[in-house]
């Protein structure tokens, strides 16, 4: 048996295309057929119980179709040593013929209007299960509410991204308010209370007069964070959480991790065994409690916190920043004036589209899931182990679905389903679509009876991701604004987490920050010195670009697992600590450089495959991004060792003489270090009495502006 061809037909309706399929053995050859198949007469066409036979006296070559993953499949083999006559363009128009009958069909975003109906009504006729099993969900109207805003928000930017005319609807304008006083006035304003309290706890920390504006209730994450010691360790080492406070955020730690991607349809080559990971992702934080301390914090130190608090426009001078927000309990308009305002709105920053209009992300990770409290049989899962990256089928519906399990607190399991996806206007990437397929597939990935699953909550975002050439391709800031976090889009292209990207480079951006602010280097200029990049990160977008499948693709549904198989693969071999180098964001150039060769050697078509996925232009691209990469490596090798300490017992005479030039300096510094992935701190905050048990949300009920 020979297989000729492997198809992934974008419907999850089986039963439509076996019909398709017996439809051909009573039209072939007749004068109404609208299927032109140049049969030769001794060829005939017979329906199987799975499809379809090709019949030429001893030679045959059956199609067999099943459905998985809400998506199709169609395989034809040939069931003999001979071939059909003319077998080459029978099976050419028969295929060119079934993707024309079954195109991938977009679902159309519906508008929905809450006043007539609730939101579970709304979205039923669209996304069933959706809709049913949120209600099953604390809290569960309000996620579904904010997940549906989230993708409506995301489609409204991402189209805007790609409109070249004029757009009267920007957050930024030149011209300042008529303001006579504002409401207050502070050295930092964040807009985005995830990430952005981190960063503003350090600031208030260092005596800075940081505000903090949310536009929901101050706390509580739509995502769960999972991170290693070692990287949670740089929250104690500059002094923000003591090792007290570092443990009683741990919700669990297990140990070790799973990575296995599906190789039912792969050739020998393209197969691997597990690879483990067991100091990857093995802490499961609690994220409430974590953005709740840091909360704390930054009020303990002067700060404020505006929750419930909609960030609408701001307003540039040159000596200042104006924002304006909106209570939404209230509807009280507040203008809140600052020297500089840091965007952590993540991917419905409004901001970054204008900044970079058209290219503030050219790639995005839709991830939903949830925390499941119980319902799953004993014997299911060992919650002594994770499981970060697994595939168990091909592309579906042009994507390559990705699951994620987590243990959590006591029995809870988290589990994440996404896709690497290219943005482009017709198609921006859906979550809503995505818990669909997560509730129609969860059965099919572990096994469980949904109905009797027990939620503790829902979790989705956008995980946007950037092609860079260079540090300069894509600068996180403007005079007096600057982005950071997903906003930014700096963090990996490959793992695709702001956490834990936020969390290794924060004393490297908290340090460039604290000069900035002292000496007033708010210049779009200065700011864009201040980022997460990292050289050896950026190589890295070629795996995540390879991972995308483009529009009408041709390429075989399995050739992202036999990408990923050979690859991981290669990992296997290599030693555990340089294996945890590179999933943390460490890799080497000498490592990276060789297991790429090492998997194109083993399989020769990942370089065709890479090149069909992304085109010439992009791969060109890349090319400029590995050389880049290469010159990045050396430098840092030749200065990293000794030139950053240097440029440290020079601070003082020079700060006071040439504050921007050591500015400049000293960012260029860190990309020798922390930039290659080779952190080495030079920051720690001073000391301050521990946070007091405050509840954060009873200390912003009493901020009044």
């Amino acid at each position: 048996m020979k297989q000729l061809l492997y198809l992934e037909i974008p419907t999850p309706d089986t039963d439509a295309v076996h019909r398709w399929l017996h439809l051909q053995c009573s039209t072939a050859g007749s004068e109404s057929c609208v299927l032109q198949l140049n049969l030769k007469p001794s060829v005939t066409l017979s329906p199987t119980s799975t499809g379809l036979k090709i019949q030429d006296q001893d030679s045959a070559v059956v199609f067999y179709a099943w459905q998985h993953l809400r998506t199709t499949y169609v395989k034809a083999n040939q069931w003999s040593e001979r071939p059909v006559s003319n077998q080459a363009q029978v099976l050419d128009t028969l295929v060119k013929n079934l993707r024309e009958a079954f195109p991938q069909k977009l679902q159309t975003f519906p508008e929905i209007d809450l006043s007539q109906t609730d939101i579970f009504a709304a979205l039923q006729p669209h996304y069933p299960l959706t809709a049913k099993y949120f209600q099953a969900i604390p809290n569960g109207e309000a996620d579904l509410q904010r997940a549906y805003w989230w993708e409506k928000r995301w489609r409204h930017e991402v189209g805007k991204s790609f409109d070249t005319g004029p757009d009267q609807d920007l957050p930024i304008v030149q011209q300042a308010p008529v303001v006579k006083t504002p409401d207050s006035v502070w050295d930092v304003v964040i807009v985005g209370g995830a990430l952005g309290v981190l960063s503003g706890a350090m600031l208030a920390r260092l005596g800075y007069r940081v505000a903090l504006v949310e536009r929901i209730k101050f706390g509580r994450m739509n995502r769960e964070w999972n991170i290693s010691r070692t990287e949670l360790q740089t929250l104690v080492d500059v002094g923000l959480l003591t090792v007290a406070e570092l443990e009683s955020l741990i919700a669990r730690e297990y140990r070790d991790n799973f990575n296995l991607f599906f190789s039912g349809n792969n050739a020998p080559n393209a197969r691997a065994p597990v690879l483990t990971t067991p100091t990857v992702l093995n802490i499961a934080m609690d994220c409430d409690r974590l953005l709740q301390l840091c909360g704390e914090k930054l009020v303990a130190a002067g700060g404020q916190i505006l929750e419930l608090t909609e960030f609408e426009q701001a307003y540039l001078e040159d000596d200042k920043v104006t924002i304006r927000a909106r209570n939404l309990e209230t509807d009280q308009v507040m203008h809140l004036e600052s020297r500089l305002l840091i965007d952590a709105m993540g991917t419905a920053s409004r901001i970054a589209q204008q900044m970079n209009p058209g290219q503030a992300f050219d790639s995005v990770c839709p991830t939903i899931g949830g925390v499941v409290k119980n319902g799953f049989a004993p014997g299911v899962w060992d919650h002594d182990y994770g499981e970060p990256l697994l595939t168990n089928g091909d592309i579906s519906r042009g994507r390559q679905l990705i699951w994620e399990m987590f243990p959590g607190h006591e029995q809870d399991l988290t589990i994440y389903l996404f896709y690497y996806h290219q943005i482009r206007p017709d198609n921006p990437g859906s979550l809503l679509e995505l818990f669909e397929d997560f509730f129609h597939c969860l059965p099919e990935y572990r096994r469980c009876d949904l109905e009797r699953l027990e939620w503790r909550k829902a979790a989705f975002g956008y995980i946007p991701g950037r092609f860079s050439r260079n540090a300069g391709d894509r600068p996180p800031g403007c005079d007096r604004i600057l982005s950071i976090g997903d906003s930014a889009s700096l963090s990996s292209p490959l793992i695709f987490t702001g956490f834990g990207s936020l969390v290794r480079n924060l004393p490297r951006v908290t340090h460039l920050l604290d000069i900035a602010l002292q000496h007033d280097l708010l210049t779009g200029k200065d700011l864009s010195r201040i980022n997460a990049y990292q050289d050896n990160l950026a190589v890295t977008w070629i795996f995540s670009r390879g991972m995308m499948v483009p529009p009408n693709s041709k390429l075989s549904p399995n050739w992202i697992n036999s990408t990923l198989n050979t690859f991981f693969g290669v990992l296997t071999e290599e030693s555990p600590q340089e294996v945890d180098d590179f999933i943390k964001d460490r890799g080497s150039w000498s490592f990276m450089t060789r297991n790429a060769l090492i998997a194109g050697w083993r399989n020769p078509m990942i370089p065709i495959w890479v090149v069909q996925s992304m085109g010439w232009t992009d791969f060109s691209r890349w090319v400029g991004t590995y050389i880049t990469f290469t010159w990045a490596s050396l430098m840092s090798f030749l200065f990293g060792g000794w030139l950053p300490e240097l440029l440290l017992r020079w601070q003082d005479p020079m700060v006071a003489r040439w504050p921007r030039l050591w500015h400049r300096l000293l960012a260029w510094s860190y990309r020798l270090t922390y930039g290659m992935g080779r952190p080495r701190l030079q920051l720690r905050l001073p000391s301050a009495p521990a946070a007091t048990e405050t509840n954060v949300s009873q200390t912003v009920s009493e901020v009044s502006l």
